[in-house]
């Protein structure tokens, strides 16, 4: 990584040095409840609580070039002596004019992008403030020439319809909803709002304007691009106001440096939702002034830097919470910063939004904002139990779990459906990871609906009972628990034999489900097993205790005699009976995932199994670049 950038730990930052890296190296932006993904090269989107039912921003997947769309920034210098090169953008990207330096720098919660072109330094700044909808941009303009210079500045967004699906294939509907609104520096994306919608976005700059655009083909023409926008190639804009098609949002400024001379822009992209009974102002238009609210919190560059100050000493004090000191560097680097960082980012967005995931066609993962619970607790408990409280709710009252569910709702997604083998275990282990963290019992009495049905709510303590049950209630031909549609490993679809085209294997089952087992769940249960077992028992309940005991036991027993296999633990048994992750096997001898798990449960720890399982780890997975997943690895199927 050191030919394309460093970590600076005393900065608690990333630092690229490069604008082309092997593909976009990304940050996540926000902790609370609007989030955007930025590049380092400004590319991106923005989204609220929802990356799908609340996208604030466009962005095309899979795209070619590579991460085109974003919030960008295009430069015009006009008169440059000498530089035919005179248009180019502060990130590098979308007009990817060589640049005479480049720096991005992605911190905790914040990206700074630093570029210069022909004299002309530039500093941007984005961060998403705490307590607050909306992503700040503050652009610094310095002219380190002896010779004044005169700029044209063009900023761009384009905005999303809403619902980023339906946005990207309803466009015989889509491009007739489009509807902006225009206020000097304020440009509103408003659409749908007067018919059925109460929230609206904006796109703000602190400065006066002299012109705008809000129709993206006015503004891109219809044969330019992100990297030629005709009113940049043009040099002025077309006032243009987006009636239907797709709606955008451009300041134009014009700006005279002197030599030496600085100058100073803070842009707002925002999001503001009003209540139903107040969507309107007395003269019947939409009612703007929490827009106005915002904007004039950051109205000034004074008061952007200090909320930046602000959330740089909310990540201190996040981080500070649990520190090590270690003689290795990079242990402490991990465990101190970027760990910690990494487990809030994906407590907040839960795999559902990335440059992978698009955030369309799936919500919050069960399973994943369970384990990512794990990572954060420490640091925020209170919206820890939150988020405990609103995947319980998702649950199914027989102990099964909606997959994933949309975060905006908080209602399980039917689009994936359930029976992953291994969600009802990630619940009590984060369950008890909180208790153990906060001594907060009362959670086990809180009471939290079935399927969110108000009227099936139960104390969370018998979701944990039923959860344990769902596991120990589906058991194989060996004892170990059913794979159901798979287990942590969400590729390994035991049950699931598909000729159709198209058709998800983790959304079918075309087998019964009664022979495929998962020694990495059965692991999971003997290592939750005990907490669980001693929660029952806090609570009074000493028969359902004794149960979870006993299972627990013969679990372990199911282990040692049917899923170790002499130097590791095998990782399953297919529909047909066949082990999996076995030195019998001809590929995928030996997967990582039950190793770890059977080790922490202690299974075979008197006859040393654990260190045979490490060691085998070790010598079979390791590598100078970590470890590998199975080995060998499989070149064909086996059926």
């Amino acid at each position: 990584m050191s030919k394309f950038g460093y970590f600076d730990d005393k900065s608690k930052e990333y630092v690229i040095t490069t604008p082309q890296t092997p593909y976009p190296w990304i940050n996540y932006l926000g902790t609370q409840r609007f989030f955007s993904l930025i590049s380092n090269t400004a590319g991106g989107y923005h989204f609220y609580k929802d990356a799908r039912l609340r996208r604030i921003t466009r962005y095309r997947y899979n795209n070619v070039p590579v991460d085109m769309g974003g919030r960008y920034f295009y430069l015009r210098e006009e008169n440059a002596k000498g530089h035919p090169e005179a248009i180019w953008s502060p990130g590098w990207s979308p007009v990817k004019t060589p640049l005479d330096s480049y720096e991005c720098r992605h911190g905790m919660g914040y990206t700074v992008i630093k570029s210069s072109k022909n004299e002309l330094e530039t500093e941007l700044t984005f961060f998403v403030p705490q307590n607050y909808d909306g992503e700040v941009q503050k652009l610094v303009m310095r002219n380190n020439s002896s010779e004044k210079k005169k700029v044209k500045l063009y900023s761009f967004a384009e905005f999303c319809l809403w619902d980023a699906q339906d946005d990207s294939t309803n466009f015989q509907r889509n491009f007739n909803t489009g509807e902006v609104e225009v206020e000097g520096g304020l440009i509103f994306h408003k659409t749908e709002y007067k018919e059925r919608r109460n929230h609206f976005a904006f796109y703000y700059v602190n400065s006066k304007v002299n012109g705008f655009d809000t129709d993206r083909e006015s503004f891109f023409g219809l044969y330019g691009g992100f990297h030629n926008p005709q009113t940049v190639m043009n040099g002025k804009p077309n006032n243009s106001v987006a009636d239907g098609w797709s709606p955008v949002a451009s300041h134009y400024i014009e700006i005279t440096l002197k030599p030496g001379e600085t100058k100073n822009f803070v842009f707002v992209l925002g999001y503001a939702e009003n209540d139903e009974d107040s969507k309107f102002d007395k003269n019947g238009q939409m009612d703007k002034s929490k827009a106005y609210s915002m904007t004039e919190q950051f109205n000034t560059v004074e008061k952007a830097d200090k909320a930046l100050y602000q959330l740089k000493k909310v990540w201190s004090d996040l981080l500070s919470k649990y520190t090590v000191n270690t003689p290795d560097e990079k242990m402490n680097r991990m465990v101190n910063i970027w760990n910690q960082y990494q487990c809030m980012v994906t407590f907040n967005m839960s795999r559902s939004a990335s440059y992978f995931e698009s955030g369309i066609g799936r919500g919050m993962g069960f399973r994943d904002s369970n384990q990512d619970l794990l990572g954060f607790v420490h640091q925020i408990p209170e919206r820890a139990r939150e988020r405990l409280l609103d995947l319980a709710a998702t649950q199914l009252e027989d102990g099964g779990c909606y997959h994933q569910y949309q975060p905006l709702t908080k209602k399980g997604n039917n689009e994936v459906g359930g029976n992953f083998s291994d969600d009802p275990l990630w619940m009590i282990m984060a369950t008890v990871a909180y208790i153990k963290e906060t001594g907060d019992y009362s959670i086990l009495d809180e009471q939290v609906p079935y399927d969110n049905d108000a009227e099936k709510a139960q104390p969370m303590m018998h979701h944990l009972k039923q959860s344990f049950a769902k596991v120990v209630s589906n058991l194989g031909p060996h004892g170990l628990p059913l794979i159901g549609r798979a287990d942590w490993n969400d590729c390994l679809n035991l049950n699931c034999f598909s000729s159709k085209p198209g058709e998800s294997f983790q959304t079918t089952e075309s087998k019964d489900g009664q022979v495929a087992e998962s020694v990495f769940v059965a692991s999971m249960l003997t290592f939750v097993g005990p907490d669980y077992a001693q929660l029952c028992r806090i609570k009074d309940d000493a028969a359902e205790a004794e149960f979870a005991e006993e299972q627990t036991a013969k679990m372990s027993e199911a282990i040692l005699t049917h899923g170790y296999d002499g130097e590791w633990f095998i990782r399953a048994y297919d529909d047909f009976g066949k082990k999996i992750g076995s030195k019998e096997c001809p590929e995928g001898k030996i997967f990582i995932e039950p190793q770890g798990f059977c080790v922490m449960s202690g299974i075979g720890k008197d006859k040393g199994y654990d260190i045979a399982a490490l060691n085998s780890v070790d010598k079979y997975l390791n590598t100078e670049y970590g470890l590998v997943l199975n080995n060998p690895a499989f070149t064909k199927y086996y059926i």
